[in-house]
């Protein structure tokens, strides 16, 4: 098994709020086996001199569409799988590229990329999904036209989401989901953007259809993520259970306390609306949807600051699809300018980690970690732009303790 020794380099603990020196690390396999501010003796160890960049832990993103290739939903969902899947590929090499290691899918992803990446047939990130995500008819994964009479091709891989109308519906679909592998159940709850006919104060599903998700995930040892913008669908969702508030946009300050107290966390996700506004229209952005956008924008950011003083913690995302997914990193200048940056990059590390249930696994370079790692010229505490132009920064990549890419010789 190969041993590798990272030395003379700065180190980033997600934990602190500067960079440390003297750290070195030693990688066995595709784990970290130690982390000292002393040097580590290892004469069988490929020692590889780091000449004063930053060593840190790979960057998680917690909510991704790795199926969507095309920002259009319906020309995406009418793409052969085939298609789809090999596009995917790029998408997720793409991914990787910029520094994201393990990226959480909310929608769309199977089994089968998982697995993909798992035996090397595509160089991505890990891959944590939820299978397709559900949602009522007319809700946010239905996006079909008024005049459209068709079933959804919910068979197809560029479909994220399936429709489930009534409790033993719901229950079905969750239980198909995770027992096509899924780790986690996730349901549109609110009305969104994309899609044409829900109106963003929408509400998704009933109380008893949400409550039902909830318990088929708790039966299955996991939770329930949910899509989420106005402060009565949060509250909602809460109070059904749902364990993971994705956007929360609109969120005020008593329902982050709630959810918070809950146990709850949040992924924002701004980059998607500065990408659909700067671009979404190009790409097959309805007129409907280009109208949304503002509503949620400017309450994105507001909600950073309600969240943060609620104690609600908050995990990374970026919610891009198609040819969007270039902003992917934009994320953490959009927050830094609300947030401290240590705290941005917690989101996309150790606290992204801990919401993933991978503690101790990723988001961190710990002992028993996996060997998920970035060398970076510069500083990513004092410069949030410092991961954009797809990864131009990034003199190294591993996941798993393989390099992706390598420019330290």
């Amino acid at each position: 098994m190969s041993l590798m020794l990272f030395t003379g380099g700065r180190f980033l603990d997600p934990a602190q709020d500067r960079l440390l020196d003297g750290i070195e690390v030693l990688i066995e396999g595709d784990r970290v086996v130690e982390v000292s501010d002393r040097p580590i003796s290892s004469p069988a160890a490929t020692r590889i001199d780091l000449r004063g960049r930053t060593l840190m832990p790979g960057l998680i993103d917690m909510h991704v569409h790795v199926v969507s290739a095309v920002v259009n939903g319906v020309q995406n969902a009418m793409t052969p799988s085939s298609l789809v899947a090999l596009r995917t590929a790029r998408t997720m090499k793409a991914m990787l590229m910029r520094g994201f290691t393990t990226v959480r899918d909310l929608g769309g992803a199977d089994l089968g990329l998982v697995m993909a990446v798992e035996e090397g047939l595509i160089e991505g990130p890990r891959l944590i999904i939820c299978g397709k995500a559900l949602s009522q008819t007319g809700g946010h994964s239905d996006p079909r036209d008024r005049s459209e009479t068709r079933p959804l091709y919910t068979g197809r891989l560029g479909q994220v989401g399936q429709l489930c109308d009534g409790v033993d519906a719901v229950r079905l679909a969750a239980r198909e989901q995770l027992r096509a592998g899924a780790t986690f159940v996730k349901i549109m709850a609110n009305g969104g953007v994309a899609s044409p006919n829900d109106p963003i104060h929408a509400l998704g599903f009933s109380k008893d259809e949400i409550r039902a998700a909830v318990e088929e995930a708790e039966n299955a040892g996991t939770y329930v993520s949910a899509h989420l913008y106005t402060d009565k669908a949060i509250a909602r969702a809460v109070e059904c259970g749902v364990h993971s508030l994705e956007h929360c946009n609109l969120i005020q300050s008593e329902t982050a306390k709630k959810a918070a107290a809950a146990g709850a966390f949040a992924v924002p996700t701004l980059a998607a609306y500065e990408g659909l506004a700067l671009e979404g229209s190009n790409f097959g952005l309805r007129p409907e949807s280009a109208a949304k956008i503002e509503t949620v924008r400017k309450g994105g950011m507001e909600s950073l600051t309600i969240m943060r003083d609620a104690g609600l913690p908050i995990g990374y995302g970026s919610d891009l699809l198609g040819q969007l997914q270039k902003y992917q990193t934009l994320e953490f200048e959009l927050r830094a300018r609300v947030l401290p940056m240590q705290e941005v990059m917690a989101s996309a590390t150790t606290m992204a980690a801990k919401l993933c249930r991978m503690e101790g696994e990723i988001g961190a370079l710990v002992p028993g970690a996996y060997a998920d790692l970035l060398v970076v010229d510069g500083d990513p505490l004092s410069d949030p732009a410092l991961f954009q132009n797809d990864g131009r920064a990034l003199r190294a990549i591993m996941r798993g303790g393989q390099f992706f890419k390598n420019e330290l010789h």
